[in-house]
């Protein structure tokens, strides 16, 4: 069977988000921006129900958590050093939730690309399968908005309140999983 010919598994929904190493301002010389956290939460699609939230850390090799980075996600570099390399992370979403197998979804398409440019950047197997959904343009058109609003925003629109601490790929991606949820029940 050819890749894309492969069985997706449409159960659940593999719902994503990353924290990335950024700056306040211009990028320092030499650094790229890199995948410093994947969050997780798995999403029912029969029943709606969210599984558990899980954070994959990640090493960056590139670049260095600035404060900047730190104030936003609240991760610093001591809490990353210790992370996986993004090799072993890819290979984490393969194992423990058939990520290749399964559609899956992150909020907007900066996820999807930056592990398009990461993978490819390091010669690492993409971990993911053919189908994503983009949950902020899917919001923005059941809703008829006239644009699309960051996560926060959709929460609000959706009477949700955030649950945990915004810019953590654990929470913000079981935020996203909660909003998509209210999506496929309309």
């Amino acid at each position: 069977m050819r890749d894309d010919q492969q069985v997706i598994a449409l159960d659940e929904v593999l719902v994503v988000d990353v924290e990335s190493t950024c700056w306040e301002g211009t990028r320092p010389d030499g650094e790229v921006s890199e995948i410093i956290e994947i969050g997780i939460c798995p999403l029912s699609v029969a029943t709606g129900e969210r599984g558990e939230r899980r954070s994959v850390l990640v090493r960056p090799t590139r670049s260095s958590v600035s404060p900047f980075c730190t104030r936003l996600t609240t991760l610093t570099a001591d809490d990353v050093a210790d992370g996986l390399s993004f090799a072993d992370a890819c290979a984490v979403l393969r194992k423990d939730y058939r990520s290749d197998r399964r559609v899956w979804a992150s909020y907007g398409d900066y996820d999807r690309k930056m592990f398009e440019r990461q993978c490819a950047d390091y010669g690492v197997p993409y971990p993911f399968g053919p189908r994503h959904l983009n949950v902020k343009t899917l919001f923005a058109l059941t809703h008829a908005l006239p644009r699309e609003v960051g996560m926060a925003e959709a929460l609000r629109i959706a009477g949700r309140p955030l649950d945990g601490t915004h810019h953590r790929g654990h929470d913000d991606a079981y935020n996203i999983a909660g909003l998509l949820a209210g999506l496929l029940r309309r």
